[in-house]
């Protein structure tokens, strides 16, 4: 007896593919919102580790001035622009203006995050070595020190960046699992309503932990992650310039998304970012 005639069926909303949607760092870094320029300047402004004096033998005070240090944060333009003719977007599977739009958005999102990771690596405050250093508590503790012997605050607005390697070997320590030291759950995603979709994070030791996928050297002997102070880096993004127009041009059939915006990262205090490299090629 013969086959039937076997029917295919394709399902018309598309599946996301695996890749990084969304910013994860904006919120981390200090930011400016840019009306008009080219150049943001982050002002940095302290006492030069001064110490107090007494009345000099004239009977005056001595005077001493601040340490203003002005930081230019170039702003650059970014744009990701994709185009399907007629005919691809009628004969494709599922809504391909809507992928056009939603890809777009991820790529410039992505991009946000490069400049801010691209002036971390920047920082020369440095622990760990290639291929030896194995993430762990004391590896925390020790990144924990630099920022506090450089007088760091030690507040809610510390981040460490790390690699997915350097969160599964601390998900293994005791210290990182007892209620006492953390803050937000880390798997309360299911639990919580208001944590849908929002990328995993937490807070443990007051400090706010966020696992990223596109860090420097993912999967191999020399992974770098990050432990920074907020005021450490300057984020520039004119957001009232920010597009992701869609259109259709009639003359020669095709659809088009395009994102854009200007933008720029700087590092602006040196002592308040940790460079730490780590071996995660076991985890690869």
């Amino acid at each position: 007896m013969a086959d039937t005639a076997f029917q295919i069926q394709y399902r018309q909303e598309f599946v996301q593919a695996f890749e990084q949607h969304q910013s994860l760092l904006r919120e981390c870094v200090t930011t400016e919102a840019v009306i008009k320029g080219q150049q943001a300047v982050f002002l940095v402004a302290g006492s030069g580790a001064a110490t107090a004096v007494s009345r000099g033998v004239n009977g005056r005070i001595p005077a001493r001035g601040d340490s203003l240090t002005q930081n230019t944060c170039t702003l650059q333009e970014w744009h990701d622009l994709v185009r399907k003719t007629g005919f691809n977007v009628f004969a494709s599977q599922g809504n391909q203006r809507a992928v056009m739009q939603m890809t777009t958005l991820a790529v410039l999102n992505r991009k946000i995050d490069d400049l801010i990771v691209t002036e971390l690596a920047t920082g020369s405050v440095a622990i760990g070595t290639a291929a030896v250093t194995i993430p762990n508590v004391s590896l925390f503790q020790n990144a924990r020190v630099k920022l506090s012997n450089a007088a760091v605050p030690w507040d809610s607005n510390v981040t460490l960046l790390c690699q997915p390697s350097f969160l599964a070997y601390l998900e293994q320590a005791p210290e990182f699992a007892n209620a006492q030291w953390v803050d937000m759950r880390p798997y309360a995603g299911a639990e919580n309503p208001s944590w849908k979709d929002k990328p995993m994070a937490y807070r443990w030791r007051n400090c706010l932990i966020v696992e990223h996928p596109n860090l420097p050297g993912k999967g191999t002997t020399s992974e770098q992650s990050f432990l920074f102070h907020k005021s450490a880096i300057g984020m520039a993004l004119d957001t009232a310039g920010l597009q992701s127009p869609v259109g259709y041009d009639e003359e020669q059939d095709y659809s088009w998304a395009r994102a854009s915006a200007f933008m720029g990262a700087k590092l602006l205090q040196n002592t308040g970012v940790v460079v730490i490299t780590h071996d995660g090629s076991a985890y690869a």
